[in-house]
């Protein structure tokens, strides 16, 4: 029964939550309200399932938020010039700084929260720069005729959650269906072992980084269209809900279990923990610290101490 207990954990905080909000504010359980309430998290979802992938293989991506503010600039930029073209401009930019983090990690043995906090550096400052370090907008006519349906529902469903319900399928696929996906379990959970059986961990580890940089700027082309432009600290406030999502879920930072499915049900924790916040009425200065002591609490309860011999 315990064991059983501990491997739902997530599920049963959840619906735990769920209630308790409910208790306090009938008005929570509506289907509706829900559902808009979900589509607003949409961009702090995708963000999560790629940093999914990194802590996955037991590593760290601190470089998202920096990633999505720094494509909400270029996004504001070039709507007008690029058109739709901006949206895989972008990913394909994340991506490639994504792996760029991969690649000092695994070729020059650089911890990964290292170096993607320095990509992280790299994008906040190529923000500033671009905007003059000021706050952009989009053309609003250019933009509402692109994007327009992301901005509108489908009955009481936003259209923003039918693209995070895509992103998850395909993010769940790659996971479930694919080599890649195989690989980077074993990645995660014995490294030595992956080495040892002929996997080409060091590419493995690149691809895990780039699909999180490649999630982490979609993730900021969504913001900035819902918000109609972009700033270098527009998406400010993302990561840590974004690792909070992950490591709540029943992904733990040693890597090897867990996957987007928890992801998905960490996300809607997060979704829950911030909404009642605004139900309770706790000040946006206090919203960090509740989801700095959610993220000990779940680092201490995910983690897989068998991996770890000394902590420093």
């Amino acid at each position: 029964m315990r064991d059983v207990l501990k491997s739902n954990f997530h599920w049963v905080t959840l619906f735990a939550l769920v209630f308790l909000v409910g208790l306090v504010d009938k008005n929570f359980w509506d289907i509706a309200s829900l559902l808009i309430l979900i589509g607003d998290f949409v961009p702090l979802f995708i963000m999560a399932l790629g940093l999914t992938f990194a802590i996955y293989i037991g590593g760290i991506d601190l470089s998202t938020q920096s990633m999505a503010n720094m494509v909400t600039v270029i996004a504001a930029l070039y709507l007008t010039s690029l058109g739709f073209l901006i949206v895989p401009l972008c990913i394909l930019i994340g991506a490639c700084l994504g792996g760029l983090s991969g690649f000092i990690t695994t070729r020059f043995l650089v911890p990964s929260f290292i170096s993607t906090l320095a990509i992280g550096g790299v994008c906040y400052s190529l923000a500033q720069w671009l905007s003059g370090n000021r706050a952009l907008y989009m053309d609003s006519e250019k933009r509402n005729q692109l994007f327009g349906w992301l901005l509108d529902s489908t009955g009481i469903a936003p259209n923003a959650l039918f693209v995070g319900a895509f992103v998850f399928v395909l993010m769940l696929f790659i996971e479930r269906k694919t080599l890649l996906g195989r690989q980077l379990k074993a990645v995660g959970s014995a490294e030595l072992a992956a080495v040892a059986s002929g996997i080409k961990v060091q590419q493995i580890k690149i691809m895990a980084f780039a699909i999180s940089g490649g999630l982490a700027a979609l993730a900021g082309v969504l913001f900035s269209i819902k918000l109609s432009g972009g700033a270098p600290s527009i998406a400010n406030g993302f990561l840590l809900p974004a690792i909070v999502a992950v490591l709540v879920g029943g992904t733990p930072l040693t890597g090897g279990v867990g996957g987007v499915v928890n992801t998905l049900v960490g996300a809607m924790i997060v979704t829950v923990i911030r909404s009642s916040m605004l139900y309770l009425e706790v000040a946006a200065t206090h919203q960090q610290m509740v989801f700095g002591l959610v993220l000990i609490a779940a680092i201490v309860f995910t983690i897989d101490r068998s991996k770890l011999t000394i902590v420093k």
